[in-house]
């Protein structure tokens, strides 16, 4: 199962290693119980602290159990083989079930252990979604961590009886003492919010204690790492506050226009992004949503930011970068089948379409890609542009049109998306020369029509916005109000790109920069007078 590199990766991995270790195999006379079976006697070869055994007798067959030899209590249950995305969720799970300590924020290891209550966790992943080992690792954690909380993660493609059964149409997916919890991503703070009613409490008691910043960044995607970083070198006392740090990063696979880097993947990349902020002396606030701006009375004032967790943070300079979010239809039926045939993420969601029919709605570069991505998996697409012709890049469509299972469809409206017993199944498309519509039967509908930018908490700000929400600012990144500047997809740059967001951020930076050398502090302005 693990080629001659992963050896080597694991074994260095498990050196760190404090305590032994169990791995304990339900299995089945399958394909996949052999390789199961096979991974696991590989791993337990690689160190003497790990023993596998293939006893267990737990209905779900091929799964295993990873669990500290000295605390059988707490424990983390695999079904399916965690590879793909999920290898380093094992090897975590591997090195934390061995006592090697985890790099979390020793107040949420805290709120983890005091949690109060049984609480099974079971959840479904892909081995193809980039946003599911975030959950997959917060719950493990979790379940190592406090013996009255238990974790089932679960590889979709191996249980996909069960899948439908619950209908799961989208990962990540996760159930609590046996109810729907959460579709979608979750860091272990968000978890913890929705478990412990004092969480955001404490959240916004630790925010609101903090100094005001010299500079502070709202938003934490390319152009907000970026901006970060450029102001901290400059010696200024920096802050980010993130609702999601790495923002569009999350839901972007792969990525091959960066200068200088010819692959990488949006998560990869969100990750290389913390690194490089944590080698500067930045304060990271992630899930930190802010509601509010209330701008300084006069230049060199504090601009104060007020969060929904009640907190509120001040700075003499800002920098906006919320960047965007996935533009919705606006149908009828979008909205009541989220989750459930409605999707917008084709790399997490697609493999559970497997051999079924689905639609991608847009015909630019992203729903050319899609269409093309999961033309690989489903059994046939049918890819609608409301324009007379697709937009995307030459090469795409030539790829697209080389494929025997993809219809096209432009000058095409997509009028309603329609479904039966909780779930999609079909929709109606309107021709836009004719205005005759007809209905398309599919059992999933994957939306790339798009962004839309996250501006709605800036409307009553005195912050000029476009007629379509962006943040207006010149060449410099300066906005109509003095010391607050934007920055990356939010703002009105004409291109909307990883490179342009980091080039914006670092202007938007050095602007901030300039801002703060030439304006003396109000308050000195004042004992001046």
């Amino acid at each position: 199962m693990l080629d001659q590199a992963m050896q080597t990766q694991l074994k260095t991995y498990l050196a760190n290693l404090r305590e032994p270790i169990e791995l304990v195999a339900s299995l089945g006379e399958d394909e996949k119980s052999a390789q199961t079976r096979e991974l696991l006697t590989e791993i337990a070869a690689l160190h003497d602290m790990v023993s596998a055994h293939f006893d267990g007798t737990d209905q779900r067959k091929p799964s295993f159990v990873i669990r500290r030899a000295s605390d059988a209590e707490k424990w983390v249950r695999f079904a399916g083989l965690p590879m793909g995305h999920e290898f380093t969720s094992l090897v975590l799970a591997l090195l934390w079930a061995g006592g090697h300590p985890p790099k979390v924020d020793a107040d949420l290891l805290e709120q983890v252990r005091g949690l109060e209550g049984d609480f099974a966790f079971e959840m479904y992943f892909s081995l193809s979604c980039h946003n599911c080992p975030d959950v997959v690792q917060a719950l493990t954690l979790m379940a190592l961590e406090n013996p009255r909380i238990t974790a089932t993660l679960i590889e979709g493609g191996a249980y996909q009886d069960e899948v439908d059964a619950r209908e799961v149409m989208a990962v990540p997916a996760t159930f609590l003492n046996g109810e729907p919890f959460y579709n979608g991503k979750l860091e272990l703070a968000e978890i913890l919010s929705r478990l412990d009613s004092n969480a955001d409490a404490k959240a916004a008691e630790k925010l609101a204690a903090k100094d005001p910043f010299e500079v502070l960044v709202i938003g934490g995607g390319p152009a907000g790492a970026t901006s970060a970083i450029y102001t901290a070198r400059k010696g200024f006392r920096t802050g980010i506050a993130a609702e999601r740090f790495g923002g569009q990063l999350h839901d972007t696979l792969g990525i091959e226009n960066l200068p200088g880097t010819p692959y990488t993947e949006g998560p990869k990349l969100a990750g290389d992004l913390e690194r490089h902020v944590g080698e500067y002396d930045i304060d990271l606030m992630n899930l930190a949503r802010a509601i509010e701006l209330v701008p300084a009375k006069q230049a060199g004032g504090l601009h104060e930011v007020k969060l929904a967790n009640g907190a509120s943070l001040k700075a003499r300079s800002l920098i906006l970068s919320t960047g965007a979010r996935w533009r919705n239809l606006g149908v009828p039926g979008e909205a009541d089948y989220r989750n459930k045939g409605v999707a917008y993420c084709p790399h997490c969601d697609g493999p559970l379409f497997k051999g079924k029919r689905i639609a991608v709605i847009g015909g630019g570069n992203s729903g050319v890609e899609a269409a093309i991505d999961l033309a690989k998996i489903v059994g046939h697409v049918t890819l609608i542009e409301y324009d007379d012709k697709l937009r995307a890049d030459a090469v795409l469509q030539a790829k697209l049109n080389s494929m025997d299972n993809v219809a096209i469809i432009t000058g095409g409206q997509t009028t309603e998306i329609t479904g039966a017993d909780g779930k999609v199944n079909g929709l109606i498309v309107k021709d836009r020369k004719t205005a005759e519509e007809r209905k398309i039967e599919l059992e999933g509908v994957f939306i790339q029509i798009g962004l839309v930018p996250n501006t709605e908490w800036l409307q009553d700000s005195g912050l000029e916005l476009s007629k379509h929400g962006e943040i207006v600012t010149d060449g410099e990144g300066r906005t109509n109000l003095p010391g607050v500047f934007g920055a990356g997809d939010v703002t009105t740059v004409s291109y909307k790109q990883i490179v342009v967001a980091m080039g914006e951020g670092s202007r938007a930076g050095l602007s901030a920069f300039d801002y703060l050398i030439r304006t003396e502090p109000a308050e000195d302005i004042a004992q001046a007078a």
